[in-house]
């Protein structure tokens, strides 16, 4: 990424207000204008019969993600080999640790302790996993194929559709705004560059490869053809129409024109992209919130744990091998954010807009803020722990 600055605009900091109105206006639109969001969801791309690609929410998805991939200096990775034992940590945890954490924290809380309160018969209903045509009754995995409004579906208990969005929050590490919390602790800004960079890469292969083990082993399968089309479009799509579009602008209108003018003028359209986007799934949601309104701290609980855990063990590991504090702070950072942006396209795509695996995705975009930035107050007042730069 190539901005100098990253202090919080207005959308960034109030970002958890955003979401809770974006709820507010879902619920409402559902029970008030409840054919609007399926007309526009209905819009989709259909194979063998089932809807796999929603449109407009396809192209919302799109400009949430694009945004973020132009900002991306690939160039910044040659200087991965200057800071070796961060860069390691940081792949370390954020691969081999963090999602099966993810998967076991989330299991416990919400297949355990709260199945009883989310309603242990529960059922969500999910898109038919892509490149299957079962019939109806045919089980697979945890669901059974049902008929709901003239298409095929699998009825799945819906703790464990919330603990697939979970799954996916867990494969899905550092979001752009890893450098506004970066550069609000004072860490040092080209290690998290450089590891912006890395995570996107090495995604287009782990995302897919660790997200089909561990939803299986949540027995929401899906096949590797719908994790294949699910980065492909909203990976690397957005992955390489930002190199390239980055690289022409550069060329002709330059390094400045490009951060100064450009990335502002693309601020607005990645808002509204990521606020409809979430008006349209709350709108599907509303009546689950409704009957349940604690629906939303059962699935923020294990979050919370999540990110407190994979910060503290990053942060104390970053102490022990005595980084300084300008590397340790955002080597932690970015173990412990989440890029909610391809979890919620991934969930969207893979199980529906109506999904609780969408609806969890989304609370880790609801308590990200405040959570992120009391992790930066601890790293400001903790930093004497470690050694000067």
């Amino acid at each position: 990424m190539t901005e100098k600055k990253h202090d919080m605009g207005v959308f960034e900091r109030y970002l958890t207000l955003w979401v809770g109105l974006c709820i507010v206006i879902g619920i409402l639109l559902g029970q008030f204008a409840p054919t609007f969001a399926k007309t526009l969801d209905s819009m989709s791309i259909v194979i063998n019969g089932a809807p796999i690609i929603s449109i407009p929410i396809a192209i919302c998805l799109f400009f949430m993600m694009y945004p973020i991939m132009v900002k991306i200096d690939f160039a910044e990775v040659v200087k991965a080999g200057k800071s070796i034992k961060p860069v390691g940590l940081t792949l370390f945890v954020n691969w081999a640790i963090k999602p099966f954490t993810m998967y076991l924290i989330a299991y416990v809380f919400l297949g355990i302790l709260f199945k009883g309160l989310i309603g242990a018969e529960a059922l969500d209903f999910v898109k038919m996993p892509f490149g299957l045509d079962l019939p109806i009754g045919a089980e697979y995995g945890s669901g059974t194929v049902v008929m709901q409004d003239g298409v095929k579906v699998l009825a799945v208990p819906l703790w464990r559709s919330y603990l697939a969005g979970c799954i996916l929050l867990g494969i899905a590490p550092c979001t752009a705004m890893v450098l506004v919390w970066g550069y609000l602790a004072k860490g040092n800004d080209g290690h998290t560059l450089v590891m912006v960079a890395v995570n996107s890469l090495i995604m287009l292969v782990l995302f897919g490869v660790l997200g089909g083990f561990l939803l299986g082993v949540g027995k929401l399968p899906v096949p590797w053809q719908a994790l294949l089309l699910s980065i492909g479009v909203y990976v690397a799509l957005p992955l390489v129409a930002g190199f390239f579009s980055r690289k022409w602008i550069i060329s002709n209108k330059g390094k400045a024109w490009f951060e100064e003018k450009f990335l502002h003028l693309l601020t607005p359209v990645t808002i509204t992209a990521l606020l409809l986007t979430l008006i349209l799934l709350f709108s599907f949601k509303g009546d689950v919130i409704i009957a349940n309104p604690l629906t939303i701290l059962w699935i923020a609980i294990p979050l919370f744990i999540q990110t407190v855990f994979i910060f503290a063990i990053t942060y104390g590991t970053a102490h022990a091998m005595r980084f300084t504090y300008e590397n340790a702070a955002p080597t932690a950072m970015i173990g412990a954010s989440n890029h909610f942006e391809v979890a919620i396209a991934t969930a969207v795509m893979l199980f529906g807009l109506s999904s609780g695996a969408a609806l969890a995705t989304v609370v880790g975009v609801l308590i990200e803020v405040p959570l992120m930035l009391a992790l930066v107050a601890f790293c400001k007042k903790t930093k004497g722990w470690f050694s000067a730069s």
